[in-house]
This record gives structure tokens, C-alpha cells and sequence, in this order.
């Protein structure tokens, strides 16, 4: 809080006291809401981005998994036309 003293000509002190409207307190509040908005959406972010990369590599070990099961069962079938078993 600032004061300020003026004299007028007449001898009488006045005293203005100025006093902050308290702006400068929410505008601190509302850069430091958006900021841990932020970040909180990058990491979120970040995190998504993991998981689907990873969703993505299993999915592809599946898909080999599966065509290695396949590939196994027809070299079977071949074996079997070519030797019968007994």
C-alpha cells in the first residue's frame, strides 16, 4: 500500500491512500491454472502416445504369432501329403 501526502495552501494535510484492486493476485491464479493445465495435458499426452506404440507392437507380435501358427499347420498338411503316416 502506497501513500501519498499532499499539503494544500491552506495548511491542511490530505493523505490519499492508493490501494491495489487485488487484480494482479487473480491474474497470477490464472497464469498458474493454465500452466499445471498445460503440463498435465502433455503428459497425459505423452502417456497416450506410449500406450497406443506399445498397443501397436503387440499387435504386430500377434499378427506374426498367428501367421507362424498357420504357416506351421499348412508345412504340416504338405508333410503329411508327401509321406502319409502310418
Amino acid at each position: 500500500m502506497a501513500d501519498s501526502y499532499t499539503t494544500d495552501s491552506h495548511g491542511r494535510t490530505t493523505i490519499i491512500e492508493r490501494r491495489s484492486g487485488g487484480s494482479g493476485m487473480i491474474v497470477a491464479m490464472i497464469v498458474i491454472i493454465a500452466l499445471v493445465a498445460a503440463i498435465a495435458y502433455f503428459l497425459f499426452a505423452r502417456d497416450n502416445r506410449e500406450q497406443r506404440q506399445s498397443d501397436a507392437v503387440v499387435g504386430a507380435a500377434q499378427s506374426v504369432g498367428d501367421a507362424a501358427q498357420d504357416a506351421g499347420a499348412k508345412i504340416g498338411d504338405a508333410a503329411d501329403r508327401i509321406t502319409p503316416r502310418r
